[in-house]
């Protein structure tokens, strides 16, 4: 299993968007976050910008198909959306990921 970060920045109507998601969200994550190694705003102030969500998958594609599958994805809170196999080396969350640790699909 591989990590992909999604930096997701928000479009022009991204706060309005994200309202009339949120509770779809929620469930979302509620049903799928064994797929997610964190999930959560990027804020500049009291503002929310994006969204960063690091994705558990066996390759870009399958880590892409999660992404697309929630709400904010769906309902196009975010206008721009960069992935990178993320590779944790060293601090917190380092020790606790497990290259060869199964998630089912």
């Amino acid at each position: 299993m591989k990590l992909f970060a999604f930096y997701c920045r928000d479009g022009e109507h991204g706060e309005v968007f994200r309202e009339h998601s949120h509770d779809a969200l929620l469930k979302h994550f509620a049903e799928h976050g064994k797929h997610f190694a964190v999930a959560g705003p990027l804020a500049k102030g009291d503002k929310i910008v994006g969204s960063l969500l690091i994705i558990k998958a066996r390759d870009e594609a399958e880590a892409r198909s999660r992404l697309e599958a929630i709400p904010y994805f769906e309902v196009g809170v975010w206008h721009s959306i960069r992935a990178d196999e993320f590779q944790p080396l060293f601090g917190d969350w380092a020790p606790l990921f497990d290259a060869e640790e199964s998630v089912e699909p």
